[in-house]
């Protein structure tokens, strides 16, 4: 298979298996227009095992499809880039983030795409060091939102594996003065789930950022804890 036929191929199971009542179901979790075909759930995971079954559909040959499919705007012909590389994992190069990286001009424009990014792809590089945290410095400051949202997402796995959980706030703390909603609410979950893993020094962090930080940070931060817990991260 070329990639042109692998576009085709996708292009065509998704208009055949097309359903408004689906966009218009999923369509409130998005802001503006959510551009999709409305595939039901399972559909295109099963599409892509079916795809991944041709020994010829490598890293290399997603990654010469993926500009076409992700510069559609069709929610799912992205979605099929990202799931094939997901369960390519074990092929990745240093190619990957950089063709990621490269997306966000054109592409990458909510929430789910990113976390999907966030969540699969971008920590199994770190976990296979083909890249390293301080490939995300220039994102931390990337004129994409979506794209500074992934940094703190990827990390959340970094959080059961790094020694010093402050090696990681450190890292992220440019983004606690961020302006965008979406990147607040990854900020958020991030430190939630740093709280799980070591209370003392996540509450010492959100403490030092309780009169500066976007209230939706502190929000999702300080979900999990209690009422009274909560009462010391108000601002003052």
């Amino acid at each position: 298979m070329n990639s042109r036929e692998l576009i085709i191929d996708i292009r065509n199971y998704c208009v055949a298996n097309s359903d408004p009542a689906m966009v218009l179901k999923y369509s409130r979790y998005f802001k503006g227009d959510f551009n999709a075909y409305g595939l039901a759930n399972g559909l295109v995971e099963a599409k892509v095992k079916e795809l991944l079954a041709d020994t010829t559909v490598t890293i290399p040959l997603i990654l010469e499809a993926a500009p076409d499919l992700v510069v559609s705007g069709k929610y799912e012909e992205t979605g099929f880039v990202l799931l094939m590389l997901k369960f390519r994992k074990k092929q990745y190069v240093s190619a990957v983030y950089h063709a990621i990286e490269s997306w966000f001009v054109f592409g990458i424009s909510n929430w789910a795409h990113a976390d999907m990014l966030g969540m699969w792809i971008l920590p199994d590089l770190l976990e296979q060091k083909v890249i390293t945290i301080d490939d995300f410095i220039p994102w931390l400051g990337s004129e994409f939102k979506f794209q500074r949202r992934c940094v703190p997402v990827t990390l959340i796995k970094s959080l059961k594996t790094i020694k010093d959980v402050n090696i990681l706030f450190d890292f992220i703390e440019p983004l606690m003065s961020d302006p965008e909603r979406e990147v607040h609410q990854g900020v958020g979950w991030f430190l939630r789930e740093a709280w799980k893993v070591n209370r003392e020094v996540t509450e010492k962090f959100l403490y030092k950022h309780r009169n500066t930080a976007p209230r939706l940070i502190i929000q999702y931060a300080t979900e999990k804890m209690s009422k009274e817990e909560r009462l010391r991260f108000r601002r003052e």
